[in-house]
This record gives C-alpha cells, sequence and structure tokens, in this order.
C-alpha cells in the first residue's frame, strides 16, 4: 500500500468520525428538549458506517447512513408549571441515555484522533523522503 492510499484511506476515516462526533453532539444538546405530548420527541441521530473497496485493500469507510433510535414517544414527565404541559401536566422528554451517547462520543473522539495520528506519520514520511530526495 502506498503512502497516498493510506492518507486517503485515514481521510475517510476522519470523515465518518466528524459525522459521528456530530451526531453525538446533536443528541447530547438536545437530551432534555421537551416537547408538548402532542409532538414526536427528539429522537437520537446514529451514524452507520460501511466499508468501501474492501477487497482490493485501498479502500476505506463511509458514512451508508444515518439512522434515528428510540422512538418519538420519548418519556413522559409530569410538569404541571411548564408552559408546554399538557391537560394533565406531562410534557415529552426524548429517551436519550447520557451514558450511552457518552460512550460513543469517546469511542467517536479516539477513532478521529487515530486516523489523524496516520495522517500526520504518513505526511512525516512525505517529508522525510522529500529531504532524501534533496540530499543527492
Amino acid at each position: 500500500m502506498s503512502l497516498f492510499a493510506a492518507l486517503r484511506i485515514a481521510g475517510t476515516g476522519v470523515a465518518l468520525f466528524r459525522k459521528t462526533l456530530d451526531a453525538v453532539s446533536d443528541n447530547i444538546s438536545n437530551i432534555n428538549d421537551v416537547k408538548p405530548t402532542s409532538a414526536k420527541a427528539f429522537q437520537a441521530r446514529y451514524v452507520v458506517a460501511q466499508s468501501t473497496d474492501y477487497a482490493s485493500g485501498e479502500g476505506g469507510v463511509e458514512v451508508s447512513k444515518v439512522e434515528l433510535g428510540g422512538t418519538g414517544e420519548g418519556r413522559l414527565v409530569y410538569e404541571p408549571s411548564h408552559p408546554l404541559a399538557d391537560a394533565n401536566g406531562y410534557v415529552r422528554y426524548p429517551d436519550v441515555d447520557l451514558a450511552e451517547q457518552m460512550g460513543e462520543l469517546i469511542l467517536a473522539q479516539r477513532g478521529y484522533q487515530s486516523n489523524l495520528a496516520v495522517v500526520d506519520r504518513a505526511r512525516a514520511a512525505y517529508e522525510a523522503a522529500l529531504q532524501l530526495g534533496r540530499a543527492t
């Protein structure tokens, strides 16, 4: 595998994990969104990855789709003083699990950092090769 292929593959990983980080941050930021009981609750977004051109060894990964997790039902909470409360005093919150989202965040962050490290090492190898070419 050439260094260009390594850069390209690592670049696809960086893009995938960036999209995953975006989805997780969106999920966390909407964890306390309140809706009236007549509306659907926020549904967490999950990025689904797919390998590309795996057989050649020079593929990578891509986002195949973004799925919605949970249900629009969310969880009903009794808050009669809330302005969106229904006649019975209930509002709808999303059923997003913060602990699960934090785990996804750590995994995505590590994957992002790992792929950037590959890019950095490939860049250093290119610089070393250029220095060898200049020395002759």
